[in-house]
């Protein structure tokens, strides 16, 4: 009798703790350039100590619930995760030309777009609970672009990791200042990044010293880890369920070699 009320105890206990942890989840405010932006935090409050810190850059569309569900997706995991704001505050849309002209603003200045992303890095490298040597990035669409364009600007992160992003190749000054490790979640029928372009890109990857990683899904176009891409009415989105959680596996096992051991 002794004995079950003492397991009783201990599974009250246990159970108290787990039920008290949850996703914390913040909005951040910060400056870039003279523009008001707006990124997204997530942590798990079970977590103590320093935990490594996740960088997420959105799609195109700019920051919405989807990027924010990445973001606590990966707190979940134990990681502290902030969505940037590569736009500006509440800038986010449905409409495809809009988004489009959004992102040409950014992407049409190299210097301006890393001086962008690295503000959103500084600002996930100020949280106390980060441990600033264990950092990543992941980035979607035009956020995979994103997260290539800090590993090249030499940003002070572990690897990145590009789901369905638009394949920059190095040149050979970028690639000697690269850091980051590197893996590259790619849809085999993603017209957006044609066969040429793809073969650039391994080129170019093979003639530096990158840590570099490519992953190719059959049968998966653009956008495959958004369920609401075949919403979007574009030829070129579709969500893919196999590749979405084949990629978050495969970027799951990134982030244990690179924080092995840390």
């Amino acid at each position: 009798m002794k004995r079950t009320l003492f397991l009783i105890l201990l599974v009250l206990i246990f159970s108290a703790g787990t039920a008290s942890a949850k996703v914390v989840s913040q909005p951040l405010s910060y400056m870039h350039d003279g523009v008001s932006l707006e990124g997204y935090l997530a942590y798990d409050d079970a977590v103590s100590g320093k935990a490594p810190g996740i960088l997420v850059v959105h799609e195109w569309w700019g920051l919405n619930d989807y990027v924010r569900s990445r973001a606590e997706q990966l707190a979940r995991m134990g990681y502290v995760a902030f969505a940037l704001d590569m736009y500006g505050k509440g800038k986010s849309t449905e409409h495809p030309d809009e988004a489009a002209a959004w992102m040409k603003e950014i992407n049409a200045n190299m210097d301006q777009w890393l001086k962008r992303a690295m503000a959103g890095l500084d600002v996930l490298k100020k949280q106390p609970s980060v441990d600033t040597q264990r950092m990543a990035a992941v980035g979607y669409c035009f956020g995979g672009a994103t997260v290539q364009v800090l590993a090249y600007g030499g940003a002070d992160l572990k690897g990145v990791v590009s789901f369905h992003g638009s394949l920059i190749p190095p040149s050979a000054k970028q690639a000697a200042g690269t850091q980051a490790k590197i893996l590259i979640c790619h849809g085999a029928q993603d017209p957006m990044n044609a066969p040429e372009t793809l073969t650039a890109y391994v080129n170019a990857l093979n003639a530096s010293s990158i840590d570099w990683q490519l992953n190719v899904y059959g049968g998966t176009r653009h956008s495959f880890t958004n369920p609401d891409a075949d919403k979007r009415g574009m030829a070129a989105l579709a969500y893919n369920a196999s590749a979405d959680r084949r990629s978050w596996q495969h970027m799951t096992y990134f982030f244990d070699e690179l924080f092995a051991g840390m």
